[in-house]
């Protein structure tokens, strides 16, 4: 095929029309790709003319653009280049002679032609890409067009207004369709050019690798025979090398040009993970012929991929069969949550930022002392040479007493020895397993500091690079497998252990360590003294300055459970020890007590590192000691004298709640007691009570110093010790709710809703400091707002291991004022700590970014959370303060969960009286609702290495269903507040609508409804009766000796009972009273104060026919009247009760002793006791004049305190029960057993009005009964052969405990026959089938032992109605 430029050719109308009628006849399979090449090549033979100079010839414009680097290509539109396609040509056929085929990725457009020297040469690089990408298997001629590529593109750059005079011809070529292209990600090749000059000669296209040309044309191979549809139209251009437009096509060849004469179409390659297409005017669909059957490309003796002889209508007809005649049923169900959900608005009062932009903070010059030393390996060799007798560590044993102290000297050849033994005795000489650079594993317990150090100095001085990790206990560790995948990251094959520790590891039944969940295949490697060789006295380990090596990697656990690994470099690591050092004014031969992990964090940077370099004696206080003697650490600061403390506030509580006026105890010796958790804001009240029990004891107000730390920035702030006693440290009462929305407003420490934070002290010696808004770009704070602190110094973290991208985000953050300049041309560093620079410079902390909680537009933090709950009652009911807060993702916003492990002794009264406190002290302190709170037994929850608990792990335990609580509180309604917009219905039926039995709806259902009351037809004679008290009226002239209720007592007999005239009379004297006695109204409010039971409905309907809005109230617990009776006398006022009616025992109650102390009882309404009630009937029963007036009001108190009422209708309260009634077929033969509170919602209906109303008999239950007999409920079912049952969960949970000795009395009942189920047929013709599977189901045989009840169904109009049996099952 010819690669000219049909610009030069003129060619006459007719050659022109018959080349279309070969490209017509060609894409319908008419004749075959040889045949067409025969007859284009006789037409335009003749008019062939000779390769034409460049100057004045159409271009196209090559944009492109690499990195330097070997992972990064991108595009830019700056125009490096330009390639002419007549010159390119030329090149390609002797570039196609050599064999080789360039290919840019390529931006093509159309331009006018330009100057010479602008044009962009055809590196050997880019060449080499254009082979890569060249896919000689994947080629189909057919999709080419050398006369639409050539001669319209040189058309429409020198002639762009000019219409052709016919329709050019065309034939399929190549667009890369951004649907089809968008799955494929285009390996990575060799970078391109950027250098700007002429196009160059052959030679440049010589490929420098075919490895990339079979990826690459894989790759392309996948993403052209993947797509199936192309809505682009394009024309294919050359450029850049050897014939680069048609080979271009060759490669990407899919599309078939349908409107001949569409401009150009302008398409994007990138090396991202999409390529992009713009579509041009006038363009229209194009379809592309996928493979079937035969269609496979298939390549010819001579190389040249062919394809079998298929027309595109077979392909077309194939297509349209393969496609699915309508759409999946689901796609019309489809809802868009993100638009159907309730936008939050923000509060227009909320508080905003009102100060000046902040300035980055300086912190004082790190100082030069001569004599530092150069590195932290030479400080060591140092004193271990000139101090070799000098104490390093002490430990310590279970029992308090010295276990073991190792000595400078002991530690500088020891650690020796493991240097050489881990580069020389590891693998062989040839083939080391272990060189300067690796990484290993530190596998030591925490209560041996001293094996660990060695280890860890030993890799120092061999240039390895120590990985600090936990001891695992079990092949299934909580956060185990994370730590396998940092160390399989990090390529860690070898593990250094102590002797004891690998002992205690688990073991195979081979004796092997088998390996652990996650983790890499390891070598264990013990690093006592007498499993090591000693190293040859001519070997000595090269000690070198400090530099940007890599010295140790600390690993951090994310809010997500995952693990990371953070480099600390040589020269950080120095800085570090040197700013510490300046900070706490560290000397020589000082004594530290450390109760901290020495594996990271503080503990490993001041027991570990500074130490060494200031030849200090560490006394390392193990955490099993701590557990059985919290005052160990107090008591060795005062047998050593020490200097210095390193503890947690937790350490300082529990020391507290340990010390009982011991004697000997004396702190005049620390100066210095570090605080490591002072980045937690709750941390200053453990301070506090530290400080006032331990005044006494010679301890100073200005030796407490709180820090801030975090693993990537280091140490980011710590309080100095100050010699000036005079002189308090800063700290600052924070409003809450301003917290809540990142802004710092001042408060009063009376109030409720306050923080109160303590500083942790001034920016570290030789960093910068500032706080950028957690969210966006990282812009500076105003003065009164809060942000995340960032740091800037060498003293950091340099990178997560491994992860770039992380570590740009983390690592490589540049401040910017309001107006996007940036603050430095350093990068700074996220700590991951919320907080901002007070007066003075003094640095705070009120939360971390890991614990914190965006709920409803507002910032809540764990600990603030954590701190209230533990504050509701500390030390008694969460076993050891263990508390885990995090949130989880509901309707696109994150909610609060809250998990605790209660007491073993813990009640289940005593678990939700506490959790209903927490709810309570949570809303009104936080002004946030909780969406579970889950209580688990104690020693449950997954724990982390040093006990705590892990909060990852706990969290997917919740999220998996596998937390087994033991007490759950779930409150949705107080934290949902962006439930789905309300449904509405479709205007009309539209294209999309489907049509499921009689319900027709459009893409997203309308609603749904159950049947409507008004279009049943039955013989329900109540529903003549617009009002309950007109039901019962003629309920008691129709039936009077119908038992409407029967009530139970605990011995399962029965105590009361009512028919509907005895209620009907009794309701007529209750009504006289109300008139005569309390002398009210008609619409008058009458609290109803009674235990569950008759008297509580016969004062209902009494009202009824007085005239008066009943409201029910639970009567006050005589054994806790403190807390119960205010929540009847708040509902009685807020009500607005004008009287009140009860028992005589209720009466006495209210006016008694206790209830004084509880309320004041001199602001009862008027007290009505109903046990003493008159005998003569009323004048006149009161009928409503409007169904719409109030029947009653229905109170409850939800878990958090809140008391809700709802206003009920006569016409919604009849309706109500007619739907019930309807539901449950309640009819007057029927009974029915209730064993609800009877004060409010569902229970209230059902004690009180169904019966009334649908004429069944209730027999009611009292739940308080069940406390002396829990079998009643069950027992009463069983006996009455009740179908149907009503009760609550703890109804339920409290039968079934003491159900094991009366299974056999419950295996004697017998339920009703088998019920035939009669369907109408005509509801059958939109889903029989599905029906008549439905109606199977429901045909179900009953048995003895068992309990029934009425299931209804409803699809469009198909009801099935059939008796099925509810199965209990007891266990003995």
């Amino acid at each position: 095929m010819a690669d000219r430029s049909l610009e030069s050719m003129s060619l006459p109308l007719e050659v022109r029309a018959r080349l279309a009628e070969l490209e017509l006849e060609l894409s319908e399979g008419d004749i075959t790709q040889k045949g067409y090449e025969k007859k284009r090549s006789k037409l335009i033979g003749a008019y062939l003319p000779q390769p034409p100079a460049a100057n004045g010839a159409a271009a196209v414009r090559c944009r492109l653009q690499h990195s330097e680097g070997p992972t990064r290509r991108m595009l830019r539109s700056a125009n490096i280049g330009v390639c002419d396609i007549r010159e390119a040509a030329a090149r390609d056929r002797a570039a196609g002679t050599a064999g080789t085929r360039p290919l840019f990725y390529f931006r093509f457009g159309v331009d006018q032609a330009l100057p010479q020297e602008r044009r962009t040469p055809v590196t050997p690089s880019s060449a080499s890409r254009y082979h890569r990408r060249r896919s000689s298997g994947s080629r189909d001629e057919r999709y080419r067009s050398d006369v639409h590529t050539e001669a319209v593109q040189a058309a429409l750059a020198k002639h762009k207004e000019r219409k052709m005079a016919v329709p050019m011809p065309s034939k399929r070529r190549s667009l890369v369709v951004q649907t089809s292209m968008d799955a494929y990600t285009p390996p990575d090749t060799s970078s391109g050019s950027e250098d700007e000059g002429s196009v160059q000669g052959d030679s440049q296209g010589t490929p420098t690798s075919s490895q990339g040309s079979i990826n690459m044309e894989h790759w392309i191979s996948q993403a052209i025979h993947g797509s199936t549809t192309s809505t682009t139209s394009s024309s294919s251009t050359q450029s850049g090398g050897s014939g680069a437009a048609h080979r271009l096509a060759d490669v990407m060849a899919q599309t078939h040009i349908e409107n001949h004469s569409a401009p150009p179409d302008v398409t994007t390659y990138t090396s991202e993970h999409s390529i992009q297409v713009e579509r041009p005017q006038g363009s229209t669909s194009s379809r592309t012929a996928p493979k079937y059957g035969n269609a496979e490309l298939m390549e010819t003796g001579d190389g040249v991929p062919v394809s079998s002889r298929v027309s595109a209508k077979i392909q077309q007809l194939v297509n349209t069969l393969k496609r699915p005649k309508r759409p999946p049923l689901r796609e019309f169900f489809v809802d868009d949550f993100e638009e159907l959900l309730e936008v939050q608005q923000p509060d227009p009062n909320q508080p905003k930022p009102e100060g000046a932009q902040m300035l980055a903070m300086r912190g004082e010059q790190l100082g030069v002392v001569t004599n530092w030393p150069p590195s932290l390996e030479a400080a060591l060799q140092r004193w271990g040479t000139i101090s070799p007798k000098a104490p390093c560590l002490t430990t310590m044993d279970t029992n308090g007493k010295p276990l073991y102290i190792l000595t400078y000297g002991k530690l500088w050849t020891r650690s020796m020895k493991v240097a050489y033994n881990i580069l020389h005795k590891l693998g062989t000489k040839q083939e080391p397993m272990v060189r300067p650079g690796d990484r290993v594993a530190l596998v030591f317990p925490n209560n041996d500091p001293a094996a660990f150090m060695v280890a860890f100095y030993g890799c120092l001085l061999a240039e390895v690079v120590p990985v600090p990790i936990e001891v695992p206990l079990t092949r299934k560790d909580a956060g185990s497998q994370q730590i396998g995948f940092l160390l399989g990251s990090c390529g860690v094959t070898v593990a250094l252990t102590s002797d004891a520790c690998h002992k205690g590891l688990p073991k195979s039944p081979t004796g092997e360590i088998p390996q652990f969940k996650g983790w890499p295949k390891l070598l264990w490697f013990v690093t006592e003294s007498k499993h090591l060789s000693k190293p040859p006295r001519d070997w000595f380990p090269h000690i070198k300055d400090a530099n940007n090596d890599t010295a140790y990697i600390e690993y951090k656990t994310c809010k997500d459970g995952s693990v990371l690994g953070v480099t600390v470099t040589r020269i950080a690591l120095l800085t570090h020890c040197q700013a510490l050092t300046q900070a706490c004014g560290y000397t020589e031969a000082e004594t530290i007590v450390n109760v901290l992990d020495f594996k990271k964090d503080v503990g490993l940077w001041h027991g570990i590192l500074t130490s060494v370099m200031n030849m200090m004696h560490v006394i390392s206080i193990p955490y099993s000691l701590m557990k059985v003697n919290p005052l160990s650490w107090i008591q060795k600061v005062c047998q050593y004298k020490a200097k210095v403390a390193c503890v947690k506030s937790r350490d300082m509580h529990w020391a507290l709640v340990a010390h009982r006026d011991q004697r000997d105890i004396n702190l005049s010796s620390l100066r210095m007691l570090i605080v490591a958790d002072g980045a937690n804001p709750w941390s200053i009240s453990s301070c506090d009570a530290f400080l006032n029990v331990f005044q006494s004891k010679g301890l100073r107000q200005e030796v407490i110093c709180p820090c801030a730390s975090s693993p990537e920035a280091l140490t980011v702030a710590i309080r100095r010790p100050t010699d000036d006693s005079n002189q308090p440290p800063g700290r600052g009462v924070l409003s809450m709710h301003g917290l809540t929305f990142g802004v710092i407003r001042v408060d009063s420490e009376e109030k409720l809703s306050v923080l109160t934070v303590q500083d942790v002290g001034l920016v570290m010696p030789g960093a910068i400091m500032c706080a950028v808004k957690p969210d966006g770009i990282p812009q500076l704070c105003r003065t009164d707002e809060i942000g995340e602190l960032c740091v800037c110094a060498i003293a950091t973290g340099t990178s997560y291991y491994g992860l770039s991208g992380m570590t740009k985000n983390t690592f490589e953050v540049f401040p910017m004022t309001s107006s996007g300049a940036p603050i430095s041309e350093y990068p700074f560093i996220r700590t991951g700590l919320l907080g901002f620079i007070g007066p003075g410079g003094l640095v705070f902390v009120v939360g971390k970014m890991d614990g914190l909680m965006v709920v409803s537009g507002r910032r809540h933090n764990a600990d603030d959370i954590v701190a209230t709950a533990l504050a509701v009652e500390p030390m008694k009911f969460v076993y050891r303060g263990r508390i885990a807060v995090f949130s989880v993702t509901v309707l696109h916003d994150e909610r609060i969960v809250i998990v605790a492990e209660q007491r073993p002794d813990s009640t289940e009264e005593d678990s939700f009286q506490w959790m209903s406190r927490v709810l309570q002290a949570i809303d009104s302190i936080h002004q946030v609702g909780v969406y579970c709170l889950a209580l688990v037994p104690a020693n449950t929850l997954p724990k982390t290495p040093l006990g705590g608990i892990h909060l990852s792990e706990t969290k997917q335990l919740f999220l998996e269903g596998s937390l087994h609580p033991c007490n759950v509180l779930m409150c949705p309604h107080t934290c949902v507040t962006n439930l789905p917009k309300p449904r509405q219905k479709q205007p009309e039926i539209g294209p999309a609508s489907v049509m499921v039995g009689n319900l027709v709806s459009g893409k997203r259902i309308a609603q749904a409804s159950g049947r409507d009351l008004g279009q049943i037809e039955d013989n329900d004679q109540a529903r003549k009766f617009l009002f309950l008290s007109e039901v019962l009226q003629w309920r008691a002239q129709t039936t009077p000796d119908h038992v409407l209720y029967t009530l139970l007592n605990c011995r399962g007999t029965i105590a009361n009972s009512l028919t509907c005239v005895q209620l009907h009379k009794r309701a007529e004297k209750i009504a006289v009273m109300l008139m005569e006695r309390g002398h009210l109204q008609d619409g008058d409010h009458v609290a109803l104060v009674y235990p569950p039971g008759i008297d509580l409905i016969a004062a209902f309907y009494g009202c009824l026919y007085a005239g008066c809005v009943p409201i029910t109230v639970r009567p006050p617990h005589p054994q806790n009247i403190a807390t119960t009776l205010p929540t009847v006398k708040m509902i009685v006022e807020v009500s607005r009760s004008a009287c009140l009616m009860t028992t005589q025992l209720i009466c006495k109650l209210l006016r008694s002793r206790e209830a004084a102390a509880a309320v004041d009882v001199r602001t009862w309404p008027p007290i009505l006791d109903t046990d003493d009630l008159p005998k003569k009937r009323p004048a006149q029963i009161y009928k409503p004049s409007n169904p719409d007036t109030l029947a009653y009001l229905d109170f409850s108190v939800s878990t958090t305190g809140m008391l809700a009422g709802v206003k009920m209708s006569h016409a919604a309260t009849s309706a109500f029960c007619r739907s019930i009634k309807l539901q449950c077929e309640l009819y007057p033969s029927r009974e029915v057993a209730i064993c609800l509170d009877p004060y409010c919602g569902l229970g209230f209906v059902l004690w009180c009005l169904c019966s009334v109303y649908s004429g069944h008999q209730s027999i009611l239950i009292p739940p308080s009964e069940l406390e002396t007999n829990p079998a009643l409920w069950l027992l009463a079912v069983s006996q009455y052969k009740v179908r149907d049952t009503f009760c609550s969960y703890s109804v339920m949970e409290l039968c079934t405990k003491g159900l094991g000795s009366q299974t056999e009395s419950l295996k004697g009942t017998s339920g009703p026959d088998p019920t035939t189920v009669y369907v109408d047929m005509r509801a059958l013709r939109h889903d029989s089938q599905r029906s008549q599977e439905g109606i199977r189901k429901l045909q179900t045989e009953t048995t003895g032992g068992v309990t029934n009840k009425v299931l209804g169904l409803e699809s469009g109009r198909l009801d099935l109605i059939s008796s099925i049996r509810l199965k209990l099952i007891i266990s003995s």
